[in-house]
């Protein structure tokens, strides 16, 4: 038995001409808040109101963002706005004594006569290197 799936399932169908529903809606919404303006706000009032309501609804009908319907961006927006926020980290200064506590210490320093009385000089270390250098080598080569 064979059924048929349905195709084209985001888009939305044309109900009033070229318009969806939800555009008529918004087209039809504007259109009376700019005339409701006209009739009762004197005319420079009335252009004031009336141009960002004509382009408010222009936008909320047919622009869309990354494929997203405008309304969507509008909502975002305000959520963001309204929402709370949670700083995961936010930078506290520091008393003096913290920053202190931070810094390194002067190493103390080596005394030559240390080394001299342990027999280490600069050409046993090159070789001690050396050597271990070589065996670790022959240890991962195997």
């Amino acid at each position: 038995m064979e059924y048929q799936v349905p195709q084209f399932i985001e888009i939305e169908d044309k109900i009033f001409g070229p318009f969806t529903l939800k555009q008529f809606i918004y087209i039809a919404g504007g259109a009376g808040v700019c005339a409701i303006a006209f009739f009762y706000l004197p005319l420079l009032f009335a252009v004031l109101v009336a141009l960002p309501v004509a382009g408010l609804t222009g936008a909320l009908a047919f622009y869309r963002v990354n494929n997203k319907p405008f309304e969507d961006i509008l909502e975002a927006g305000f959520v963001y706005f309204t929402g709370g926020r949670l700083y995961l980290w936010k930078k506290i200064p520091k008393t003096d004594k913290e920053i202190e506590a931070m810094t390194p210490k002067a190493a103390p320093k080596t005394d030559k006569n240390a080394r001299a009385k342990l027999g280490l000089t600069r050409g046993k270390l090159h070789d001690l290197a050396w050597s271990l250098d070589i065996r670790s080598n022959e240890q991962l080569d195997q």
